[in-house]
């Protein structure tokens, strides 16, 4: 039972970021998002995660979009509602880490574009890859958060999460949210986890899991009986499968206690009625795949993330080889065991994923390596919390094993800023662009480029009607 005098459970909404990325590779527009924001405002949540993640990589390459602009947008429309975006620590919301100067420039640029909460966290749960970006969202006035990367493993113990949530409130973090991005957090351990950090640590709890294993509903009562203040939803046209447990239905489940959010469910149902259509053309269109919707216990045993998941499908369905899927699904726990045992979650679970790939196309194990790979095992992402299997080492390192290094990655990165600027200042219409072509230079470029020739179409346009071109 729920402890008295609690507060009510606060509800961070998904659909603007995880929800569609975890369900339709994060194709949501920004056209697609605004009409609805007004509404949106006006329910009570305690944030609207909508930046960040693979938004901003995939409002570049694939909807030709300036993930800034979008932001920008976004606060303009919510006016009472805070706003959350994920942060991968030192790799930003790229693949790789970066430098410090970069990293508080991002989190500069991200708080002075609107948004309130940075989620940070590490894809090996590295604490020394999250410092620079909390002490500067702690600078900027932000609300840094640092997220635990939740898995399984023998090394994965409570004393192991309550010893990071201690060192996480000495780092200056403002909540902790446990992350678990594969659903593997079932109900009871949840609610002992969370009782756990809660006698470890003063700062307040929340809790981010996905369908994907079937429990996340019941896993979030159990965490909310326990202590934990904040859990996030999504919207039911965009909830279940890989992405989160729905919005409508959590806050009815705590409906009538003293754990209620208050949400009106007649304004709850307008959102999910102008969400309801996009989820069709999507699974018309092919987009949301139903393997993503499904429940599957196995996840447990595989640890695959929804995102990571419906990447690797896309992945398989290029190379003609989807019969090849459960294979690849067995494959994912041995490379994980080789490199160390990390949390899959981006960017290791797309390293681990794509490692996975290859070893199944290639019919030899490690016959080719991923530069990210050998990445991993030259320590360029961090410590892991298990060593990695020697024998992989040896193979696809070789010689070059000696070249492994042990500090943070980062204290060896010379200041980018400069450089990076020079190298794209012929693109640059706003500061922004510079991180932009920081995180993607290449895809960042064919945007900039894309924005001229439509800026030049939107100029002639107005030149041929200033000069009597068309009938005013």
């Amino acid at each position: 039972m729920a402890k008295k005098n609690r507060k009510p459970v606060k509800i961070t909404e998904t659909i603007l970021r995880d929800a569609h990325q975890s369900l339709i590779a994060t194709r949501m527009t920004t056209e697609q998002m605004l009409p609805i924001i007004d509404k949106m405002d006006k329910v009570g949540y305690h944030a609207v995660e909508c930046w960040g993640g693979a938004t901003f990589d995939a409002s570049l390459r694939f909807l030709k979009e300036d993930p800034w602009d979008r932001l920008r947008k976004l606060r303009a429309g919510f006016k009472n509602t805070k706003l959350q975006m994920l942060f991968r620590g030192q790799n930003i919301l790229g693949y790789r880490p970066y430098a410090d100067d970069v990293v508080e420039y991002f989190v500069q640029k991200s708080i002075a574009n609107g948004i309130d909460v940075i989620r940070i966290f590490d894809c090996l749960n590295d604490l020394r890859n999250l410092q620079t970006a909390v002490t500067a969202t702690n600078k900027e006035k932000g609300h840094a958060q640092v997220a635990l990367s939740y898995t399984l493993g023998d090394a994965y113990t409570l004393q192991y999460w309550t010893k990071m949530a201690k060192n996480i409130e000495e780092m200056g973090a403002n909540s902790i949210c446990i992350k678990d991005m594969a659903g593997l957090l079932t109900p009871y351990k949840a609610e002992e986890l969370v009782k756990s950090l809660k006698a470890a640590t003063s700062l307040p709890i929340e809790l981010h899991t996905h369908y994907t294993s079937g429990v996340a509903s019941m896993t979030y009562m159990k965490a909310v009986e326990a202590g934990c203040d904040i859990i996030d939803t999504a919207m039911s046209p965009f909830a279940l499968g890989t992405s989160q447990p729905a919005t409508e239905v959590m806050a009815e489940a705590f409906r009538g206690t003293e754990l209620d959010p208050g949400f009106d469910q007649m304004l709850l149902k307008e959102i999910a009625d102008y969400f309801r259509p996009m989820r069709e053309e999507a699974l018309k269109s092919g987009l949301l795949n139903p393997k993503v919707l499904g429940v599957d216990i196995q996840t447990l045993l595989y640890q695959v993330p929804g995102g990571m998941l419906s990447n690797m499908v896309s992945q398989l369905k290029e190379q003609n080889a989807e019969d090849k899927y459960m294979e690849v699904l067995e494959e994912i726990p041995r490379v994980r065991k080789d490199l160390g045992e990390p949390p899959l979650v981006t960017p290791s679970s797309q390293i681990v994923g794509t490692q996975a790939v290859f070893n199944v196309l290639m019919g030899e194990r490690y016959k080719v390596a991923t530069k990210e790979t050998k990445d991993v095992l030259l320590g360029k992402y961090g410590q892991t919390v298990k060593p990695f299997n020697p024998e992989i080492v040896d193979k696809v390192l070789g010689a070059d094993k000696k070249n492994a290094i042990t500090c943070r990655y980062a204290d060896l990165l010379e200041p980018e800023l400069h450089k990076i600027e020079a190298e794209m200042k012929q693109y640059k219409q706003q500061d922004e662009d510079v991180l932009s072509y920081a995180l993607f230079p290449q895809v960042a470029t064919e945007f900039f480029k894309y924005r001229e020739a439509q800026q030049t179409k939107v100029d002639a346009a107005v030149a041929d009607t200033k000069n009597g071109a068309y009938p005013v």
